[in-house]
């Protein structure tokens, strides 16, 4: 089956959930009955457009399965689901609510990750946005750069329409080497926001003593949580977004 992007609403009859709602939207996610309505079929690994609902609650989500992904040559078999789910925890430690919620779990093809679906509105000029300066896209550019995201194609922002931005697709993020691959470059060497930095020292002292090393350490390996660590140690130390790497591609292609 497949699905075009004007067909997808939230599904059922119970009262439709917002990724604002992020408690609501995880339980949702966690328990809620997933019911496949169709396959995005643009997408590398088998992504699937689901209806869930749960306890009067209902939503549309997306559900990758790890048995629909296709093994890469520099990421382990088997972990884009749950270094989708780190992603998340990394956007919700930092305040930034980049990250649709997401969550890990049993579906009807095997677990897999499960996120919200955010529809983007159409009438946003995705390219026009990813090259803007606008603060929405800035934040995303600070958690990039956190989670050392190998994949920000201009398809993967999600502009609700109320002026926040999502984004979608993390499976390829956090490796221990520097991956950072993204259309979004244009504060390269700029001085971070004092928002930015409060972000940052939040996902620090999370790493260092708080939870989110815990939830980290139960998706990533041990090196790429002392990566994530490092990451953020080394943009508090310089207070500057990041350069493109100098051995390997700056931008992910297709960009779009």
């Amino acid at each position: 089956m497949t699905q075009s992007s004007r067909d997808r609403s939230p599904a059922g009859d119970g009262r439709a959930v917002s990724p604002r709602d992020t408690a609501a939207a995880e339980l949702l996610l966690r328990q809620g009955r997933l019911t496949v309505e169709g396959r995005l079929v643009q997408a590398s690994n088998a992504t699937l457009y689901c209806a869930i609902e749960h306890d009067g609650l209902s939503a549309a989500c997306v559900y990758k399965p790890v048995a629909g992904e296709r093994p890469l040559w520099d990421f382990p078999d088997g972990t884009l689901a749950e270094r989708e789910v780190a992603a998340y925890e990394v956007s919700e430690a930092m305040g930034l609510h980049v990250v649709p919620p997401t969550v890990h779990r049993d579906g009807p093809y095997g677990p897999g990750m499960v996120q919200l679906w955010v529809e983007p509105d159409p009438d946003v000029d995705l390219v026009a946005l990813s090259r803007s300066d606008d603060d929405a896209i800035r934040r995303m550019s600070v958690f990039d750069a956190v989670v050392n995201n190998a994949d920000r194609k201009i398809g993967h922002l999600l502009p609700p329409g109320d002026g926040h931005v999502y984004g979608c697709d993390h499976g390829v993020c956090f490796s221990v080497d520097y991956k950072l691959r993204t259309v979004l470059w244009q504060w390269r060497g700029k001085k971070l926001t004092g928002e930015a930095v409060e972000a940052l020292g939040r996902v620090e002292a999370g790493l260092r003593a708080g939870e989110l090393g815990e939830r980290l350490s139960r998706l990533l390996t041990a090196e790429e949580v002392d990566a994530t660590r490092r990451r953020v140690d080394l943009m508090l130390k310089h207070r500057i977004h990041p350069y493109p790497p100098e051995d390997w591609p700056a931008i992910p292609w297709p960009p779009l």
